[in-house]
C-alpha cells in the first residue's frame, strides 16, 4: 500500500488522483476533516468522483507520532507531500516544527516500518546559491548559509537534511524540488493566489524571474521516480524560467482582465516591505511582504531542469498551456 502525507494540498490531491487512476491502493493523511472536500472537489473537476472512494483517509499530523504509527501500518511506499508554506517571518517556529521535525518523524517511521522507498517533495527554495561565476542553479549548486534565505527555504533545506539522514540509515529516498506549481482546484491558496489576485485586479508586476511547473508534471515525475531504480538523488522540477511580468500578463489575458500597468521598482518594494513590517509589529497584522520576498521578486536566477529531463526522458507541458488549463477548469 502507498501512503501520501498531505493529501489535501495541491500536490497531494493531484498525486492521489494519479495513483488511484493507476489502480494503486492508497492511504492519505489529513489534519482537519473539512479539508478533504478540496480533494473531493478536485476529483469531481476531473469527473473522477467514483475513484475518490478508493482512498483510505486517516487523520494524522506529521508531529503526532501515535496517529502516524497507525497511518504507516502495511505501508510499502511513501510520498511525503505535507508541509507548511509561509513567507511570514513570524511563522519561523511553526515552519521548523512542521517541515523539519515533521519530516524527521516521517523518515524515522519509514525506517521503523521498513518502507521500500520514500519520495520527498521539497522546493527550489532549498536549492543552492549561485557563486559569481555561475549562471544557472542545478541540483549540485552549493547552499550558502551566509546568504539571505527565507525561513521557509531554511526549513525545506533542513527537511532535506533529514531525508539524507534517512538514506544514510538505509532508507531508499528520492527528492523533487519543484518551482512555483500551478494546478487546477486550489484557486485561493498557495500559488493559486496568483490567479485569484490577478482576477481581482492586481496593479503591479516585476521583471524578476523564477521557475514554474504544472502540478500534473510534478506528480507524473514523482510516480515515475518511485517506480524507477533511481535512489539517493534529487531533481529540480521546473518546466520554464519566466519573468513574473510574463506570467502575470499571461494569466490576466487568459482571465480576460486588465493587465497591471505599473512596474514595482526596487525602491518601491524596499518601502513596501518596511511598511509591512511596521504594520505587523505595531498592529499585529499578518505579514504579506518580507524582505526576502521583496528581493525574490527582483531576482533573475535560472534553474536547470536538465537532470530530470535526461533521467526520465521527460517533456514538460508549457506554462502557457498549464495556465490555460487552470483557468478553464476553475
Amino acid at each position: 500500500m502507498i501512503l501520501v502525507t498531505g493529501g489535501t494540498g495541491l500536490v497531494g490531491a493531484h498525486l492521489l488522483l494519479q495513483l488511484v487512476e493507476n489502480g494503486d491502493r492508497v492511504r492519505a493523511t489529513y489534519r482537519q476533516a473539512h479539508t478533504i472536500k478540496k480533494t473531493m472537489d478536485l476529483f469531481s473537476l476531473y469527473l473522477s468522483d467514483h475513484l475518490f472512494r478508493r482512498i483510505e483517509w486517516i487523520q494524522a499530523d506529521v508531529n503526532n507520532i501515535p496517529a502516524l504509527e497507525k497511518a504507516f501500518e502495511d505501508i510499502e511506499y511513501v510520498y511525503h507531500c505535507a508541509a507548511l508554506i509561509s513567507y511570514d517571518p513570524n511563522d519561523e517556529d511553526q515552519l521548523r516544527k512542521v517541515n523539519i521535525e515533521g519530516t524527521a518523524n516521517i523518515v524515522n517511521l519509514c525506517i521503523d516500518h521498513k518502507v521500500k522507498k520514500l519520495c520527498h517533495v521539497s522546493s527550489i527554495a532549498a536549492l543552492g546559491d549561485l557563486k559569481p561565476h555561475e549562471k544557472q542553479i542545478t541540483e549540485e549548486t552549493e547552499w550558502n548559509p551566509e546568504a539571505l534565505h527565507s525561513d521557509y527555504a531554511i526549513s525545506k533545506y533542513g527537511a532535506e537534511m533529514e531525508i539524507w539522514r534517512g538514506q544514510q540509515e538505509g532508507l531508499n529516498v528520492v527528492i523533487v524540488n519543484p518551482g512555483v506549481i500551478f494546478g487546477a482546484g486550489f484557486w485561493h491558496q498557495g500559488s493559486g493566489v496568483f490567479f485569484s489576485s490577478i482576477k481581482k485586479g492586481f496593479p503591479f508586476y516585476t521583471n524578476g524571474s523564477t521557475g514554474y511547473v504544472g502540478v500534473t508534471d510534478v506528480v507524473k515525475i514523482m510516480v515515475q521516480l518511485m517506480k524507477s531504480d533511481i535512489v539517493g538523488e534529487r531533481f529540480s522540477v521546473v518546466a520554464e524560467n519566466l519573468t513574473f511580468k510574463k506570467v502575470i500578463f499571461e494569466i490576466a489575458e487568459r482571465l480576460m482582465v486588465k493587465k497591471p500597468k505599473m512596474e514595482a521598482k526596487p525602491w518601491m518594494l524596499a518601502i513596501a516591505w518596511r511598511l509591512d513590517w511596521f504594520s505587523a509589529a505595531f498592529f499585529r497584522s499578518k505579514r504579506k511582504l518580507s524582505k526576502y520576498s521583496a528581493n525574490a521578486l527582483l531576482s533573475n536566477e535560472f534553474i536547470s531542469n536538465d537532470k530530470i529531463k535526461n533521467a526520465l526522458d521527460f517533456e514538460f507541458q508549457s506554462i502557457d498551456f498549464v495556465i490555460q488549463e487552470v483557468v478553464e477548469l476553475q
